[in-house]
């Protein structure tokens, strides 16, 4: 039902934005940026993490790493990566088609600047063959996200 509270979160939010699906999966970053033609750094990668005791996602460039040093300094403390079952049971989403939309929780939503650098993103919308193309401000508003610098690019 992941799909479907993506799909449903953009009828209420936003429903000029179409999700697209492909028959081809789209679960990795390299895998997404092969089927949609894009550079990697354009997927929108969700990250789930646990800091302290609160379950945060952050939103990144496909082609960046955390940096353990800046997340801590902009989330007050270590974080560590959910398992994927915790992923499935805070987000809803299965891993590979993770994004801040529809969640099955509320959950606070941090965008890497490191978006900022594209006119366009394409985040998964759900699913393991989903996505959607948006920019990343937009994505920012409609998830009432943060802006911080948590990544380093390779």
């Amino acid at each position: 039902m992941s799909l479907e509270s993506v799909r449903q979160f953009f009828a209420e939010h936003a429903p000029d934005i179409d999700i697209i699906e492909m028959s081809q999966s789209t679960a990795t970053v390299e895998m997404a940026a092969r089927v949609h033609g894009v550079a990697p750094g354009q997927i929108a990668k969700t990250l789930s993490l646990k800091v302290k005791d609160e379950v945060v996602l952050i939103v990144t460039r496909g082609d960046a790493r955390l940096d353990n040093r800046k997340l801590k300094a902009a989330l007050g403390a270590k974080a560590r990566m959910l398992s994927v079952d915790e992923v499935v049971n805070w987000t809803g989403h299965p891993v590979g088609g993770v994004c801040p939309f529809g969640l099955e929780n509320p959950l606070k939503v941090y965008c890497d600047e490191s978006l900022r650098r594209f006119d366009e993103v394409l985040p998964a919308a759900g699913a393991v063959h989903s996505a959607v193309r948006i920019t990343p401000q937009r994505m920012a508003e409609l998830t009432q996200a943060q802006w911080v610098d948590v990544c380093e690019t390779l």
